[in-house]
């Protein structure tokens, strides 16, 4: 299976690179993953919300394919502890057959056709977090959860 970390517009943070550049190195070790970060369109000043997610939406939508199985990482998701994180993703393993994709919405969330079209949510905080910031806080879970199914010392 191969798994997914989908992110929308570029990291403007480079403080953060080299941080998830050494995560996506060390998933490698474990399963195939990628990190896919997709260009949007610049928003203008008062541009609303919702046409921002629709257009957001069309991007992500074009992209997946019926088998894909889609988890969101978002606040409203369920809330799990490192150790049930990881007992997710063996179920995940288990029992999706395409590619297993995690997204991160953008600044305004996600539009109601990409929630429609989730199979899962899933939230790290009730705290709001930067979005950008968020995929490195992502990868280190993940790749603590891969260390955690393969009982390694990272997880104390």
């Amino acid at each position: 299976m191969k798994v997914e970390l989908w992110c929308l517009g570029k990291n403007t943070l480079k403080y953060l690179d080299s941080g998830i550049s050494d995560y996506e190195k060390r998933l490698k070790h474990y399963v195939p993953f990628s990190l896919e970060v997709f260009s949007i369109p610049s928003a203008k000043k008062n541009e609303i919300p919702e046409n921002i997610k629709r257009v957001e939406a069309e991007i992500i939508l074009k992209k997946l394919q019926p088998t894909d199985h889609l988890v969101l990482l978002d606040e409203l998701g369920k809330h799990y502890s490192s150790t049930q994180f990881s007992q997710e993703i063996q179920q995940y393993f288990n029992h999706v057959n395409g590619r297993l994709i995690f997204l991160i919405g953008g600044a305004f969330g996600f539009s109601d056709d990409v929630y429609n079209r989730a199979n899962a949510k899933i939230s790290f905080s009730k705290m709001t977090m930067n979005h950008l910031l968020f995929r490195l806080v992502f990868l280190e879970q993940f790749y603590r959860a891969m260390t955690i199914l393969k009982g390694e010392p990272y997880h104390h």
